[in-house]
């Protein structure tokens, strides 16, 4: 052979053969990033109709897909023990059962998981995956003991500008007090990147699971000064006419049919557990208002002091927004961004909690500083939940209705389309295992594993694609709702249940229930059928009675009233 050719022949091998070994190598699994808002309502960010700058998150949007018929709990500690096992609260005694339904043992948010209801770091932990977790828990156990490698656990909610009682890796972290440079965003997103760079450094060739649990915009509704004062005079003109704004972008956008209508405020409903009007003004001043009435019908000082309180809670998801965008920057630094799946969610929708806790409420700070105790209210949480009706914990549209937004540039080709496709949040974990393979154990500890209710939501990644669920199912706090098709059967505590067609009333309008009565009492009936079949897996591997009945209502109240 020529010496020339035999050259050449080298030369081809050596560039050619390393590139025809790395098309035939296996993709990389891909990475997971799980972002989690407290409290955030379903047109908060600005890619679902907000006016609040949300660029990070619309830059994800824009460059991925926006589901705009996906569910949660209405409640946090609920939620998120779907968003990690894949199961309903109530089958593992993570929430409690209304009616008939009873478990002998602790359950609700102080509730112990069956053993055979894991975390999704257990299914991940055999492919390689590193798992961390950042922020708030809300689960029974500890990160660590669940297959998380790290852990910052932090669930002070007293005050954004304190870090009380936190930990790292089991071990507690020094508080910080007021004035010492600590805002509980910030730090939630520093602690992710802290991981991830410690990931880049040793565990390069590895995938990571990060799971990054935000507290914001949960009240109280505290913000950095530089924050609030990008929304100063921004809410002068009143929920009434935010909603109106909110409702017609997400109209034009398309996150809401043409036939869909905003709902009317709700001049009586609030959670049973706020302070009354009178308590609230004598507490916190004569211009906090507890129910969502009309906006012309507040006083000049009431307007003042509403306007002043939403523009904090813009600030607070502003920042958020900040630092998400940080924990992105530090993806692509490290050559993750591309092959990184991010879910961006919320637990429940809005607050209209008003209760007064922690350092309390000194109506002599200014207001979204750190001794300024305050919720938005039930008028600012309607705006937040545009268009629907009520709030968290409640099991309408306006409790249980999240944001979520999917983004990959490696494995889903949209770019800013929508999914009117519904889904849950226990779908998560069946459509993480579906793209990265993992798989589930039969059994655990001698006992089986039941099959996870929910579906994965890969198919409609893809345009055109649907994905159909039998029914999904909710109860809460004594609100329950059913959803079978397109139509909804959801009451409020002991009132009668209502009946929506949502694919002709999407904000929950009309109500249907005595045009259709059958309909009713079949629909009312799935919703008792299946709770039976949660409370018979809730009855499975029970914990020891040790746990007595007065300790754990005791625990339940005080985590309750963390929420």
């Amino acid at each position: 052979m020529p010496a020339k050719l035999l050259k050449l022949l080298l030369i081809f091998a050596t560039v050619a053969l390393p590139l025809l070994i790395a098309s035939a190598a296996p993709p990389a699994k891909p990475n997971i990033l799980i972002l989690i808002a407290d409290d955030m309502g379903f047109s908060d960010a600005g890619c679902y109709g907000s006016e609040i700058h949300t660029p990070n998150l619309d830059h994800l949007a824009a460059d991925g897909l926006r589901f705009t018929q996906f569910y949660n709990t209405a409640r946090c500690w609920s939620s998120r023990s779907c968003i990690l096992t894949g199961y309903y609260a109530q089958s593992i005694r993570r929430d409690k059962f209304t009616g008939n339904f009873r478990v002998n043992a602790a359950t609700g948010a102080v509730g112990t998981r069956p053993r055979w209801a894991e975390l999704l770091p257990e299914y991940l932990r055999p492919l390689g995956y590193r798992s961390y977790h950042t922020g708030k828990w809300h689960v029974d156990g500890k990160p660590l003991d669940n297959a998380f490698d790290h852990s910052y656990f932090d669930m002070n909610e007293k005050s954004y500008f304190t870090r009380l009682k936190a930990n790292e890796d089991n071990e507690e972290l020094p508080d910080i007090k007021v004035g010492e440079g600590f805002y509980n965003t910030i730090a939630v997103a520093d602690y992710a990147i802290k991981y991830l760079k410690e990931h880049a450094a040793k565990y390069a060739s590895q995938p990571f699971f990060e799971y990054v649990a935000f507290h914001s915009p949960h009240f109280p509704v505290q913000a950095l000064p530089e924050d609030i004062a990008v929304y100063k005079d921004a809410y002068k003109s009143g929920w009434d006419a935010i909603r109106d704004e909110r409702f017609a972008r997400m109209q034009k956008m398309g996150i809401v049919g043409t036939n869909c209508v905003l709902s009317p405020l709700d001049p009586i409903t609030v959670p049973w557990w706020n302070l009354r009007e009178a308590e609230l003004k004598k507490r916190i001043g004569p211009d906090e208002v507890g129910h969502a009435v009309p906006w012309i019908s507040l006083t000049r000082g009431e307007k003042q002091f509403q306007a002043a309180k939403m523009s904090v809670h813009a600030a607070m998801i502003t920042r958020m927004d900040s630092e998400i965008g940080r924990i992105l920057d530090q993806l692509k630094a490290m050559g993750a961004y591309d092959n990184t799946i991010v879910l961006f969610m919320s637990d429940n929708g809005a607050s209209a909690e008003q209760i007064i806790r922690g350092l309390g409420e000194d109506p002599t700070t200014p207001i979204g500083s750190a001794y300024s105790y305050l919720g938005i209210g039930p008028g600012w949480a309607s705006a937040a939940n545009t268009p629907f009706r009520l709030y968290k914990s409640w099991e309408f549209e306006g409790g249980n209705c999240t944001p979520l937004i999917v983004h990959w540039p490696a494995g889903i080709a949209a770019h800013g389309e929508l999914r009117e496709n519904p889904g849950h949040m226990i779908d998560i974990v069946p459509t993480l295992l579906e793209l990265t393979g993992a798989t589930r154990p039969a059994t655990v500890a001698g006992l089986p594993v039941p099959p996870l209710p929910g579906k994965s939501l890969v198919p409609v990644f893809a345009k055109d694609n649907t994905v159909t669920h039998d029914f999904f199912w909710f109860d809460h706090d004594g609100n329950r709702a059913i959803r079978i098709g397109d139509w909804k059967l959801v009451a409020d505590h002991t009132k009668p249940w209502e009946l929506f067609d949502l694919s002709k009333d999407r904000s929950e309008s009309k109500n249907l229930a005595a045009d259709y009565p059958e309909k009713v009492k079949a629909m009312e009936q799935a919703w008792l059928q299946h709770g039976e079949e949660l409370h018979a897996l809730a009855m499975q591997d029970l914990p020891p009675k040790s746990a007595g009945k007065k300790k754990n209502a005791v625990k339940e109240k005080a985590v309750h009233e963390e929420d």
